[in-house]
């Protein structure tokens, strides 16, 4: 593209990555004329072509639902082999499919345009409103925007009031944040991002090609000591003998000088370039230390030869095992019409669940549901929070939380919403909200109210919550919960009834997060799993232990139990020690885990 070339559009999304592509489909499914501009040839973000495809958070069947639900029906259907093969997260799959289920996606849809290879340069605003942006080859005028960017790109470009960094515990008494702003707050504005590398395991006896790093062996003395060797090989293990090495623990975490992302483009390549440097020199200390057999991945991201962005100048020849950027767990943050604060995540007392959000009628105004326990990262600082993990299943999981609308919205600009990890929340509570599962439902919330307000002829401010929360609940392609109810998943017949009944009536939302419903059965789903028979043990409340005796093959092995799926949960809370079952289910060797879909039989 040679020439400035104009456009204009009901919905304008700027930005690529998860929430920006999930707003861009669903505006577009519901109708309105969308288009989608994006830096990268990859669609999906942090899931995709920042190489996070072991993503964490929402895995229970309950949240399953809305984008995130599809996607991982999708993925299911889709990846050869499976998605049980890491122990950080219960879905690994390869990139490259994640980001051709999003591709078709949008090459279904004839009102969904995609250009990519501009960024963002100027945000046309007429007195309080957003009318538009320029890139560097093209300009659009746009009844709509949405910042769908990784760093709130819009936000500083359109000078629409955000924040970046630290909230002191004086400003909204969140029980985590600091009282004072001390030498962590300094050191670290906001959590570090990682630039994820993916290795492979190329075997034994063979010599995999060199990393381009250099063997840094006091930078990352320790990093798997703790764990040991197999167990940090297995953490982000993917198909096909690949590995994603995004590792917290003296790691790839990158988090120095971390306010050149917003100072200067200058500023912020010569950061991009430390931080890959750092994660090459990690890989490379990989390879010297644990074998040559294991080296940058093949195949697993484009090539960009062809692209004029500034940030493709940091990937040469080899990139095909490294994300094409860095996976950024904080952006600059909308100053919205409601904040999400940590005490909004977290369980309330005597329960399971964190509060429903209300507006200032008193409506219940959620439209996002996640419950990702809330997860820091400084890299060589243990910054404790305050506790939001349940026991469920078998394993720790996070406690459900929900997002209001007022959060996508800006205090006063019209035309414009957000849809990424720039919506309005508090730097603690980022830590819950910023998970690939959660964005990609705020994305979809985002670009139903965008659609909406098209239809409508009005503009976000003015978007009825109970219209938007319909919408989702209805919506033909990918119906989103908005309420979470562990045992209902969005197969249960009465999982509808339930939902727009706590949008009704708030207070009957109970603490333990279970809705009175006798049909959560009928929710299960039906399985290709293995059937094995063996005896169940109790190790302590909610963690079991399943020794298998048939197939004969399997006799003696031994495996914890855990399970996504209501109707397991509550079987397994009734079973007595040593008693003999038979079940359904997957195995994961990398946790150690049977995951079980269904159990067949109950032998007294």
């Amino acid at each position: 593209m040679n020439q400035t070339q104009e456009r204009t559009v009901d919905i304008l999304v700027v930005g690529g990555g998860t929430g920006g592509t999930c707003a861009a489909i669903q505006a577009a499914r519901r109708g309105a004329q969308t288009l989608l501009v994006s830096e990268f040839p990859w669609l999906g973000g942090m899931l995709t072509a920042a190489g996070v495809s072991a993503p964490d958070g929402s895995e229970l069947a309950a949240f399953q639902t809305g984008m995130w639900g599809a996607f991982v029906q999708e993925l299911t259907q889709k990846q050869p082999g499976g998605l049980d093969h890491n122990w950080v997260s219960l879905f690994g799959f390869s990139p490259q499919i994640g980001a051709q289920i999003f591709r078709d996606w949008v090459d279904a849809l004839p009102n969904l345009d995609w250009i990519w290879g501009q960024t963002p340069l100027e945000v046309y605003r007429k007195g309080n409103r957003v009318t538009g942006v320029r890139f560097q080859n093209l300009r659009v005028n746009a009844t709509l925007t949405l910042d769908g960017t990784e760093l709130g790109d819009l936000l500083a470009l359109a000078d629409i009031p955000h924040r970046w960094g630290w909230e002191l515990q004086r400003e909204w008494g969140e029980p985590s944040a600091p009282k004072e702003a001390n030498e962590l707050t300094e050191r670290y504005p906001v959590q570090a991002p990682t630039w994820v590398i993916h290795l492979q395991d190329y075997g034994e006896g063979v010599n995999a090609p060199e990393i381009p790093g250099s063997v840094n062996e006091s930078a990352f003395a320790g990093a798997w000591e703790n764990h040991g060797v197999e167990k940090f090989l297995s953490y982000g293990r993917l198909p096909d003998r690949k590995m994603m090495i995004n590792w917290p623990i003296k790691g790839n975490d990158y988090g120095i000088n971390l306010n050149r992302l917003i100072e200067s483009p200058q500023d912020q390549f010569i950061l991009l370039q430390e931080a890959l440097e750092h994660s090459l020199n990690f890989g490379r200390t990989i390879q010297s230390q644990l074998g040559q057999r294991y080296g940058l991945a093949v195949n697993q991201f484009p090539v960009l030869d062809s692209i004029t962005s500034p940030r493709s100048a940091l990937l040469p020849h080899f990139q095909q095992g490294v994300a094409l950027y860095p996976y950024f767990r904080e952006s600059r943050r909308l100053k919205g019409q409601v904040t999400l604060r940590e005490q909004d995540i977290l369980p309330q007392p005597d329960g399971n669940v964190a509060p429903l959000p209300r507006d200032e009628t008193g409506k219940i105004n959620s439209i996002v549901i996640g419950n990702y326990p809330n997860d820091h990262h400084y890299p060589e600082v243990s910054f404790p929070l305050a506790p939001k993990s349940v026991r469920w299943g078998g394993r720790w999981t996070g406690t459900p939380f929900t997002i209001p609308y007022g959060c996508l919205i800006p205090e006063e600009m019209t035309g414009f919403l957000v849809c990424e990890k720039n919506i309005s929340v508090s730097h603690i509570a980022n830590g819950a909200t910023r998970l690939q599962p959660v964005v990609m439902n705020i994305g979809q919330a985002a670009g139903m109210a965008a659609a909406l307000c098209i239809e409508r002829q009005e503009d976000p401010h003015s978007l009825p919550v109970g219209v938007l929360q319909s919408a989702l609940l209805t919506d033909t392609s990918a119906p989103a919960a908005v309420i979470p109810c562990f045992n209902l998943t969005h197969r249960s017949p009465d999982w509808q009834t339930w939902q727009f009944h706590y949008l009704d009536y708030g207070e009957e939302y109970p603490k333990s997060g279970y809705a009175p419903s006798s049909l959560a059965h009928l929710g299960r789903t039906c399985t290709d799993g293995l059937e094995v028979s063996g005896l169940f043990k109790c190790l302590e409340e909610q963690s079991y232990q399943f020794e298998v005796n048939s197939p004969v093959e399997w006799g003696g092995s031994t495996w914890r139990l855990i399970t996504t799926e209501p109707l397991v949960h509550d079987a397994l809370q009734t079973l007595f020690e040593e008693q003999p079952i038979r079940l359904r289910g997957r195995v994961n060797s990398a946790g150690g885990w049977m995951i079980v879909e269904e159990i067949t039989d109950v032998f007294s």
